[in-house]
């Protein structure tokens, strides 16, 4: 099990993630948005044991606060496997587009659609969720989905950035509609959500 705190971090109010595997205290950092005082402090609370942080995309809206958490926690920098790229290409990740200066990030673990890793004893499941990057992706971790910029409360990411594509947008939604059950969702911006609701409410999920 874990437990979730929730940051809502730079300029376009990036909900940046800090999870705790209950049983072993050990800790990952999801999409961090910039550097974050506040994050900081709350990691050293929780044990310090930051291992992973977990990327569900590579705007820079998402990636900015990497560089500052690897300085301090030296954790291990994991993303989607067709997103690397993303990372280190200012055009691509949008950052030369608002005078941003992102210092390299080197990738620990590229993951491949439906891996399944270990944060202490709580399972984490990647699966790829293409659309708003060509190498968008979604944790699922207990009974929750980190959707990144796929799936928001009623709405979804936009489709419109390089390496963007509605087609694949609307076939991510489909696979996370098909999912069995219920999930609280975490998404990139925005309130948290279920994943029952969506089926409901959201336009682009009927």
């Amino acid at each position: 099990m874990i437990n979730v705190k929730t940051f809502v971090l730079g300029a376009i109010g990036t909900n940046t993630y800090l999870i705790q595997d209950e049983n072993t205290k050990e800790l990952a950092v999801i999409d961090p948005a910039c550097e974050s005082f506040e994050l900081n402090a709350k990691i050293r609370e929780w044990g310090g044991k930051l291992r992973y942080i977990l990327l569900t995309h590579g705007h820079f809206d998402h990636i900015g606060g990497v560089s500052s958490l690897l300085k301090e926690f030296s954790p291990q920098v994991v993303i989607g496997e067709t997103e690397t790229k993303l990372l280190n290409t200012p055009t691509l990740n949008l950052s030369a587009f608002h005078g941003l200066n992102i210092e390299k990030i080197d990738v620990n673990k590229a993951l491949y659609d439906g891996e399944v890793f270990k944060l202490g004893d709580t399972q984490v499941k990647y699966i790829s969720t293409p659309g708003h990057t060509v190498g968008s992706g979604c944790y699922i971790i207990d009974d929750c989905i980190f959707s990144g910029d796929t799936l928001f409360c009623q709405s979804i990411g936009r489709t419109d950035s390089p390496t963007s594509s509605g087609r694949d947008m609307m076939l991510s939604l489909m696979r996370l509609n098909d999912l069995e059950g219920d999930y609280t969702v975490y998404p990139g911006h925005d309130v948290s959500t279920t994943l029952s609701d969506e089926r409901k409410y959201n336009p682009y999920m009927r």
